[in-house]
């Protein structure tokens, strides 16, 4: 097996939120109190009042003149857990406070108090009305979602082994939708922290995610069921029209959700997954612009989605669209778990996903050996091993330099000359110089053999035949694109790799948008539109300017 994973608690640096007081638990000037104040209705309240508890939904947010605010987890034995108390001019909520998911921790007065509560509509006025303190109350809410991964509060706890297909999928699927949690991996600790003698479960039942208060066990559920479970999906009524609905939560997704709802359209964000699409799996991108020390794709994801939800965008995660009714309007989208919602116009953003390798038994190891991202999850998986990234494109580029911080080798393989015409320069030039890279030109996989993970990896040089099987059990695949469109065949026109056309009409005439699709109404941006550039900032433009084409389809101008 590979060393076994612990996630420990993490050391305190300045990285840390709770670090930052000033910035994650402002004190507002008296000068914005009184505007605050405003907005809400001033209580006296005794202590000991709850305000909100740990799987509400839509609860107000409120702001403390006089005494003082606990926000509290339960413990296993139902106990409080006090680990933040607001005080005089500071103020509750995190990032739930911009959607209507289930909200992660507890609050109650912890003396007699006089508070402002301000209700969820007239919170979102305040938000938008008086932008100084918009902005304090955002970075505030993010360092606090951050401080609650961090410090895994609020959060759930997973119980399985850490190189299990399931385990390791859960964790992506909470890691990557920023739900706070802590893992047990029972290849070091078999008792799983003492939940699995305490709830009688079985070895053979894992994983297992334990929710908090109520101890509810969720066995293996599907990320659905678990999205369901923790409250991290919004109803939607299928009987309601919205004015714009985006398939896909990647860049382009979230870019054309940003620019929609801030210019006043009803939009719906649907996404399979997570928030970030394919570019969410990288662990930094550096010639994004305007960040010259660089950003993952999950925390540029995570500023996006939460942008769009303050502007009035919902998120529907964990359900994927199946299929899409084009012969009326307005459209119906069809979502996997037989619900369906309407859409005026519709935006798709679906992106790309990776090949996968030709060779045998790799199905038998994705997820236990075989990658498809290469974030500080899965590299917490092969320290100080060596590890192989395949593809010479800027993404197993940015995996190789992130992997080689903390394993023994990466060993990069491509089947072409060389990365020059496929990688940045900035990415060569350091797999170039990295003594803990080696270049595999001219390369390419034909084996993988393992027990329950993969142990062995075998490569042949395609010049001259030369085979090599070594001990690695961990491969990122990071090779070509498939777009993501197999639920619109028979609605849109398609290019011979399966992308979708834009920019001319079925006869072949020319249309007024480069992203309308030959559907009026529906448009394509991202990776997923045939011919786009395959960058970050290409899709992020493309999503942004498309709200322009949608706003003449919604609103036509007479004449």
């Amino acid at each position: 097996m590979g060393p076994p994973r612990i996630q420990s608690e993490p050391e305190s640096d300045p990285s840390d939120p709770y670090l930052r007081d000033a910035q994650t638990f402002p004190h507002l000037s008296p000068e914005m109190a009184a505007r605050v104040t405003s907005y809400g209705t001033e209580e006296r309240l005794p202590g000991g009042t709850l305000l909100f508890q740990r799987g509400d939904r839509s609860v107000d947010f409120f702001f403390v003149l006089e005494g003082s605010i606990e926000i509290f987890e339960l413990d296993p034995h139902g106990t409080p857990n006090i680990f933040t108390v607001h005080r005089e001019r500071q103020f509750t909520g995190e990032l739930d406070l911009f959607n209507n998911r289930q909200i992660l921790v507890s609050g109650r007065t912890g003396a007699d108090s006089r508070v402002v509560r301000v209700k969820r509509v007239d919170f979102r006025r305040l938000v938008s009305g008086e932008p100084d303190i918009g902005e304090i109350i955002m970075r505030a809410f993010i360092l606090r979602r951050v401080g609650f991964i961090r410090h895994q509060q609020g959060g759930v706890v997973l119980i399985g082994p850490g190189h299990g297909a399931d385990t390791l999928r859960l964790q992506r699927f909470l890691t990557r939708n920023g739900y706070p949690h802590k893992l047990f991996d029972t290849d070091v600790d078999p008792e799983g922290g003492g939940f699995l003698s305490c709830l009688k479960l079985m070895g053979g039942q894992l994983p297992v995610v334990i929710a908090p208060g109520d101890h509810r066990v969720f066995h293996n559920p599907r990320d659905a069921t678990l999205a369901d479970g923790l409250g991290l999906t919004e109803e939607v009524d299928p009987g309601h029209v919205y004015d714009v609905v985006v398939v896909g939560a990647g860049p382009g997704g979230l870019a054309a959700a940003v620019y929609a709802a801030s210019e006043g359209l009803e939009t719906l964000v649907l996404e399979s997954l997570a928030p970030g699409g394919q570019a969410g799996t990288s662990s930094k991108i550096e010639n994004y612009l305007g960040f010259p020390t660089g950003i993952s794709g999950q925390a540029l994801a995570g500023r996006a989605q939460v942008q769009a939800q303050k502007f009035g965008a919902r998120l529907l995660i964990s359900r994927p669209v199946i299929a899409i009714d084009c012969e009326r309007r307005p459209y119906r989208l069809r979502l996997e778990d037989d619900r369906s919602v309407q859409a005026r116009a519709v935006v798709i953003a679906t992106g790309a996903r990776y090949r996968k390798l030709d060779v045998p038994d790799l199905e038998r190891f994705e997820g236990q050996g075989i990658h498809y991202a290469a974030t500080a999850m899965e590299s917490q998986l092969c320290t100080g091993e060596e590890v192989i990234v395949v593809g010479g494109g800027n993404s197993a580029g940015q995996a190789a330099v992130f992997l080689s911080r903390t394993v023994a080798r990466v060993h990069v393989l491509v089947r072409g000359p060389g990365l020059a015409a496929t990688m940045s320069d900035y990415l060569v030039q350091r797999i170039l110089s990295s003594p803990r890279i080696t270049l595999h030109t001219r390369t390419e996989i034909t084996a993988l053999a393992g027990d329950t993970l993969l142990r062995e990896v075998t490569w042949r040089h395609r010049d001259t035949s030369e085979v090599s099987t070594h001990r690695i059990g961990n491969v990122f695949v990071m090779i070509g694109a498939e777009p993501n469109t197999e639920w619109l065949h028979g609605c849109l026109e398609l290019d011979s790799k399966g992308f979708v056309k834009t920019g001319y009409g079925a006869g072949g005439h020319p249309l007024a948008s480069p992203y309308e699709t030959t559907r009026p109404g529906i448009y394509a941006v991202g990776d997923v539109r045939s011919g786009s550039v395959k960058r970050v900032a290409s899709s992020v433009g493309e999503g942004s300017v498309v709200v322009q084409a949608i706003h003449g389809f919604l609103h036509p101008m007479p004449g």
